[in-house]
């Protein structure tokens, strides 16, 4: 067998780039699963509720309500990752702000 030596490489990367790389590997060591997924994928109902820890039918009905942006595939529904993305940080600003709120009254009425 004949093993050829390849000349070394330098490739900068961004230092979020190697972070990522840096988690992805630490994952590997003890054999955490990992998904890298585009943000234009699309996902099932099924697959963004199990990302969003939360009931099909509870998304399915925020998706009626409009609350997030999905497309018809034929007579089946599928969300964007990106957009899921943007809905879990808007919901997550949500209940950080209602949780603040009550923080905020349960100081004025001194509830601490």
């Amino acid at each position: 067998m004949v093993v050829q030596e390849q000349a070394d490489i330098v490739v900068p990367l961004p230092a979020a780039a190697v972070a990522q790389i840096l988690r992805i590997l630490e994952s590997m060591a003890t054999q955490t699963p990992v998904s890298i997924i585009p943000h234009d994928a699309k996902l099932t109902t099924q697959q963004a509720a199990d990302y969003l820890n939360v009931s099909r039918q509870h998304l399915v009905n925020r998706l009626e309500a409009g609350d997030l942006t999905f497309e018809y595939v034929g007579s089946h529904r599928r969300i964007r990752y990106g957009d899921l993305l943007a809905y879990e940080k808007r919901q997550r600003s949500v209940s950080r702000d209602a949780l603040q709120n009550m923080a905020d009254i349960a100081q004025e009425f001194d509830l601490e």
